[in-house]
């Protein structure tokens, strides 16, 4: 459904339309507790077993500040990323008119989160601010096929490359690559979802830098182990850094609070803008280093691996494990959606894979468990 507006953002609600929040198979809440306390005692089994040696985990230290550095996009990323959005809207006037009625096209996802690379896609959404409608499916279908017919043109002018309508995704979606910036674009129509919740994160790194530091750094060593690739059943970029979040939620002290603390104050974006002003500095009580963060997060998933498949739901929205079941199924990997908790972000993960040992093992916690091994040993 269409979002209410307030001060020119979308109002969101973490809510969500439906909440029958269901339990999982552990029906008595013994067993729920059991497999709250075991995720919590795994995780603490897991950092025994590693060794932790302070001069490799100063030198990680500083690798992942340099690599940060170093892969953290130049200003000519974003005038190129701007200049595409300018085109695209350039597009809308001509397609729709310069009046009152003509949609926007505005950017979502990790430019705007600030949380790209310069290969990172570009995540747009045409939106119509102004006229009080839903769109149904077949009208944002035809709506991308009205764009399509203009790239389609811009491309035989060489001004755009690889146009390809998908109109058969759960979100349909065009993909196009720009000529001059070589940036990949995927637009849609009235990402609501996608806008609001690229704007509460945005706000939310600016609680405390380790979180923007930790989700972008996670984000590239998902890339170079190939588990940032939902089309290949493996995690989508925003159950990476949810998952991020929340391990920046559970660590003691504490470096984020729950994201329903945050939203307290109202669920619009322009309430979560004014409602992280009190959270600054949050975790200045917790003095772990990104290095730190970094081997810790990888032992987090290490260590649930097995329990994933018995419930376990990672919710950043309470800021602690909780167990949940999707449709009455048990998901691969479960990591609640902050904005509407009915839904599961990992949803995407596929099944299991062969482990070099020889076991049955998710792929994410296979590699999670084989670097985490690795930072922490002498060798």
């Amino acid at each position: 459904m269409r979002p209410q507006v307030k001060d020119g953002f979308p109002i969101t609600s973490s809510r969500g339309t439906n909440m029958e929040l269901y339990e999982n198979d552990f029906a008595d809440s013994y067993d729920w507790e059991v497999l709250m306390e075991k995720a919590e005692m795994f995780e603490l089994m897991e950092f025994q077993k590693i060794i932790v040696n302070h001069e490799q985990l100063l030198k990680l230290e500083k690798l992942l500040n340099d690599a940060y550095k170093i892969l953290r996009p130049k200003l000519s990323a974003y005038a190129h990323r701007k200049q595409v959005i300018r085109v695209l809207n350039d597009i809308a006037k001509d397609l729709y008119g310069n009046s009152a009625g003509c949609p926007i096209v505005e950017e979502f996802g990790s430019f705007l989160m600030d949380l790209f690379t310069r290969e990172s896609d570009l995540d747009l959404s045409i939106n119509f601010r102004h006229i009080p409608l839903m769109f149904s499916r077949d009208q944002k279908i035809k709506l991308l096929q009205k764009f399509a017919s203009k790239l389609y043109s811009l491309q035989s002018e060489g001004r755009v490359q690889k146009v390809q309508p998908i109109m058969g995704a759960k979100v349909p979606i065009l993909k196009f690559v720009d000529t001059a910036t070589r940036v990949e674009c995927d637009l849609s129509v009235e990402n609501w979802d996608g806008l609001s919740k690229s704007w509460v994160i945005r706000f939310i790194t600016s609680i405390d830098e380790r979180f923007m530091k930790l989700s972008f750094l996670i984000k590239a060593w998902a890339k170079a182990h190939d588990i940032n690739s939902p089309k290949d059943q493996t995690l989508n970029s925003i159950s990476i850094i949810l998952l991020v979040a929340f391990h920046l939620q559970t660590r003691d002290p504490p470096i984020l609070p729950p994201f329903s603390a945050i939203l307290e104050d109202g669920e619009d974006t322009a309430s979560v803008r004014n409602s992280v002003r009190k959270f600054q500095n949050y975790g200045r009580r917790n003095s772990e280093t990104l290095g730190e963060l970094f081997v810790s997060f990888l032992i987090m998933l290490a260590s649930v691996e097995d329990l994933w498949q018995k419930g376990l739901c990672a919710s950043p929205y309470l800021g602690k494990w909780t167990s949940k079941t999707w449709d009455n199924k048990i998901a691969i990997m479960s990591v609640e959606d902050f904005m509407d908790r009915t839904q599961n972000v990992a949803r995407t993960v596929g099944k299991v894979e062969e482990d070099l040992g020889g076991h049955k093992a998710h792929k994410v916690g296979v590699v999670a468990h084989l670097l985490a091994v690795g930072v922490g040993s002498d060798g």
